[in-house]
């Protein structure tokens, strides 16, 4: 297949959509959702009548914690919609960047035209009646599904496992504390140019270090806050998109992988993740080089999730992420690579990675405000710990 026949080239980004963060919020999620949604049609200078594809992730999830609360058919029925397509991303496949894949792929056949992918999680109001309920344990007595796999060995939370490739990354390649804690800082110095973040008080490297450990050598600061919020973007086809209201942005290239029992088959080592081979993919659909890539929105569930992933999608080499990261000045806004210019996971919010999807979108039109980007022109976005996806996204 040509590249110009690949399924990305087909489909742009045309609006996009976020509503007010809470920690918990006082709106319902389906309200949440609907915030989000209608930003984005209006964003792409759309009605809803015109939207005629729907998907989200996970789909809609009943059991508690908050996860996914609302699915596409309370979305479809508040909202009106009458869509031709819809299909709600299960947890499996390229992580959180699934619902995205697959609108790509509805416009792409001929599906559609313009499909609504929404993120939606209620997961501070969950933490409000249970603060087990976010744990892999939830309430249940029993544990089934990939966290079988897990629970028996004590890791009762995500922070027990990504600690482990904490430990293994620092071990093998001579850093530490005071490498990582960049990552915080960083995303803390960010978001105080983000209003719709929950954390905009900056920190130093010394409060990072002196902040409470939640799992070893992981500290409160290299762990994702838990919001209530929506995200919500608009994927056109290329030819419905040119007379719409923003410049349409292009999906230059994609790539995905799953790998195992959700973290990955493990080989011994934990210093790398399955996401490599989403890299290896995406580089394939392109011609452009890691030179190109003005700045990154690297899921940041934990930490130690960015040089994972900076590695994996190759903007960095295997060991060098750490220290190209540390003291804050290659990741600056003015730096040679700008890093999670919304805050990220850590300070922004757990959007479940559709937050850095939503920030590279404003990036790339130019509507950062305090944390533009000088004349972005290309983004890369990556989404998951569970299963791998990766956008290289740009101006058209």
């Amino acid at each position: 297949m040509r590249r110009e026949d690949y399924p990305e080239k087909q489909a742009r980004i045309t609006g996009i959509g976020q509503s007010q963060v809470g920690r918990p919020s006082d709106r319902t999620s389906l309200q949440l959702t609907l915030d989000a949604c209608l930003q984005a049609i209006a964003d792409a200078g759309l009605s809803v009548d015109e939207i005629d594809g729907l998907t989200c992730h996970f789909g809609k999830v009943t059991e508690g914690g908050g996860i996914s609360p609302v699915g596409t058919i309370d979305t479809m029925l508040a909202l009106g919609i009458r869509p031709v397509w819809t299909n709600p991303s299960s947890a499996e496949g390229p992580g959180h960047m699934g619902a995205i894949f697959q609108a790509i792929m509805a416009v792409a056949t001929g599906l559609c035209r313009h499909v609504l992918v929404f993120r939606t999680v209620g997961q501070a109001r969950a933490r409000l009646a249970s603060r087990a309920s976010t744990l892999l344990t939830g309430s249940r007595e029993r544990v089934d599904g990939g966290n079988a796999f897990f629970v028996p060995y004590h890791a009762h939370s995500p922070a027990n496992m990504w600690a482990l490739y904490a430990r293994a990354y620092f071990d093998k390649y001579g850093v530490g504390a005071e490498q990582l804690g960049w990552v915080a800082v960083n995303g803390r110095r960010m978001a105080a140019h983000n209003p719709n973040a929950i954390y905009r008080t900056p920190i130093t490297l010394d409060d990072y270090l002196s902040s409470r450990m939640i799992s070893t050598p992981l500290r409160l600061y290299d762990c994702d806050s838990h919001i209530d919020g929506s995200t919500a973007l608009i994927v056109s086809h290329k030819d419905a998109a040119k007379d719409l209201k923003n410049p349409p942005l292009a999906i230059e290239a994609m790539g995905m992988s799953v790998g195992g029992i959700g973290e990955g088959l493990h080989e011994g080592d934990f210093t790398a993740i399955p996401a490599t081979r989403a890299g290896e993919m995406l580089w394939k659909r392109t011609d452009l080089t890691r030179k190109d890539v003005d700045c990154a929105q690297i899921y940041d569930g934990f930490s130690i999730h960015v040089p994972l992933w900076l590695e994996a999608v190759g903007l960095l080499d295997p060991g060098e992420a750490l220290r190209f990261i540390e003291g804050g000045t290659r990741v600056a806004l003015d730096g040679e690579l700008p890093l999670n210019t919304s805050g990220g996971q850590l300070s922004a919010g757990r959007f479940h990675g559709y937050g850095h999807t939503h920030e590279a979108c404003l990036q790339l039109w130019g509507r950062g405000g305090g944390r533009q980007v000088r004349d972005a022109q290309t983004c890369m976005v990556v989404n998951g710990g569970y299963g791998y996806g990766a956008m290289l996204l740009r101006r058209t």
